[in-house]
């Protein structure tokens, strides 16, 4: 069996398809690449396909992750290399495999590890107004936002999982960019509660995910660079 973590990008008009839409991507597309699946037990057999962060639907991305277990009992030299490229070949327009690694041992899932998201947030609104939110979100000592969790309202603080917030000096059609780190544990901050945490709030125009984070004591690792992980750099080349 080969545990292979995936890399890729999601960009264009496929921003528009939801995680349940791309998930069912990934199936159709490693079944017509005759990649050789391992699949559950019992009445009706899956694909044992682990999937990463939920990326909001309309959103753009350079950083999205799968786990995927591979039988290469019938081949056990099987080409990993090869395997990427036809999945590429096959993958809609707007999804492209930008990076893999070859998982050793029991890894962690995604959604266990990965303890917080950098985004680019593009907002409708103008310098001035962007100015005074990030003095705000940067000088409060809390910000407290309600939220609905099991058909309850729940106050939580989110400031400790705003690890960092700036505005970037390049644009994106002309709007300001604030790129934030949000972290994702015990709970994800989503970047469209955090533009509205504070008044005046902010309105999105284009969200971009540009990496995901894994803390392994002092390392800020990517999810191909984590323990047990064999990164495959000559196949996909620099991130």
């Amino acid at each position: 069996m080969i545990h292979l973590r995936i890399r890729s990008s999601k960009a264009g008009k496929v921003r528009f398809a939801s995680h349940r839409d791309i998930a069912k991507v990934w199936e159709r597309t490693l079944r017509i690449s005759n990649v050789p699946m391992i699949y559950s037990q019992g009445f009706s057999p899956r694909p044992k396909i682990a999937y990463g962060l939920a990326l909001p639907t309309g959103s753009e991305s350079d950083c999205e992750y799968i786990d995927i277990q591979i039988d290469n009992s019938e081949n056990e030299f099987l080409n990993v290399e090869e395997v990427c490229a036809s999945l590429n070949e096959n993958l809609p327009i707007g999804i492209k495999i930008n990076g893999v690694s070859i998982m050793e041992g029991k890894v962690p899932s995604l959604q266990q590890t990965v303890t917080s998201c950098i985004w680019d947030i593009a907002v409708n609104e103008d310098n001035t107004t962007v100015d005074s939110w990030l003095d705000t979100i940067n000088t409060s000592s809390e910000i407290v936002i309600v939220r609905e969790r099991k058909g309850k309202k729940v106050v939580d603080d989110i400031k400790p999982l705003v690890h960092s917030v700036r505005k970037k000096v390049k644009k994106e059609d002309g709007r300001v960019v604030v790129e934030a780190e949000l972290g994702t544990q015990p709970r994800s901050l989503r970047p469209s509660e955090f533009l509205r945490s504070v008044e005046p709030s902010l309105t999105e125009y284009k969200l971009r995910r540009r990496k995901q984070i894994v803390e392994e004591g002092a390392k800020r690792l990517d999810p191909l660079e984590v323990a047990g992980a064999t990164r495959m750099r000559t196949l996909i080349g620099a991130s």
